[in-house]
């Protein structure tokens, strides 16, 4: 399933965004709805407003997750996070929205992890050609996907990091892996990475000293993406939005590189910026 919107990126911010990317895509993908606003949110906000065309690939709609808002009747909770993840992507301005329409895998170890229409059961070489022919038809340059690790272990992040690197590997593009800096989201800085990573039993992310990229929002970015965690609401409730540290939980967001330096690279603050930036963020 295919889905275009309408650009929702204010063409003043376009204008003054430094440097302008007009004429370039990235391919980014993500296991399930939510996924994209939480981790990849200011990245997302940040290429658009810069003229980049965003191709947002989601490979499962979280089926097996539980709602924490009562359904409309006769309404699925498929439905529900479809037409969430439709409002986050129109918030980050996201140009084309893919669904491969996968099921979600479950937790490591469930019965759900071998349901023939579990992403985790896919064959990845015929997603990755699917992705193939994507990146190909749209001119992209870069695919982002999740880390080796999955972020925190999840079957259906790792099926994703199998599919993308594959993808990546096929066409020979520049890979941006996403993952979380262990280090920065310790306990003070409540964020969601922490009861997934629970869920899982399983460590997230990877240590700072590891990081290969790293983007510290702005405040109209920032903004972007707390409204594009909260557009899940069946998922995300309001006090993770609210709450006193979520600048400091969310502000960043990290990479690892595969290939060449590309579209991310330049968007990334040089490291004497960065320091100055968590330093700021540490107060």
């Amino acid at each position: 399933m295919i889905r275009s919107f309408p650009s929702l990126v204010d063409e003043g911010s376009r204008i003054a965004a430094a440097p302008s990317l007009q004429g370039r895509t990235v391919l980014v993908l993500h296991a399930h709805p939510d996924d994209e606003a939480i981790f990849t949110g200011v990245t997302i906000r940040r290429l658009a407003d810069a003229g980049a065309r965003i191709v947002l690939v989601t490979a499962t709609l979280g089926d097996l997750g539980e709602t924490r808002v009562p359904l409309h009747r006769g309404e699925t909770l498929v439905q529900r996070r479809t037409r969430e993840l439709e409002s986050a992507a129109q918030l980050l301005g996201v140009s084309r929205l893919v669904l491969l329409g996968r099921r979600d895998s479950g937790l490591p170890g469930s019965n759900d992890n071998v349901h023939p229409d579990a992403l985790v059961s896919a064959d990845a070489e015929q997603f990755a050609r699917r992705l193939t022919a994507l990146i190909e038809e749209e001119g992209a340059e870069a695919i982002v996907h999740d880390d080796t690790a999955g972020i925190y272990g999840h079957p259906d992040h790792l099926a994703v990091n199998r599919i993308g690197a594959l993808a990546a590997r096929i066409t020979g593009i520049t890979s941006y892996e996403t993952t979380v800096d262990r280090d920065h989201l310790h306990e003070a800085r409540p964020h969601l990475i922490h009861a997934a990573a629970r869920a899982t039993s399983l460590p997230y992310g990877v240590a700072a000293a590891d990081i290969g990229l790293k983007l510290a929002a702005t405040a109209t970015e920032l903004a972007a993406k707390r409204a594009a965690i909260g557009a899940h609401a069946s998922q995300i409730s309001p006090g993770d939005l609210t709450h006193a540290a979520f600048d400091d939980a969310y502000g960043f967001e990290w990479y690892l590189r595969s290939g060449a330096p590309g579209i991310l690279d330049v968007l990334a603050e040089p490291k004497k910026s960065l320091l100055a930036l968590a330093a700021a963020h540490s107060r």
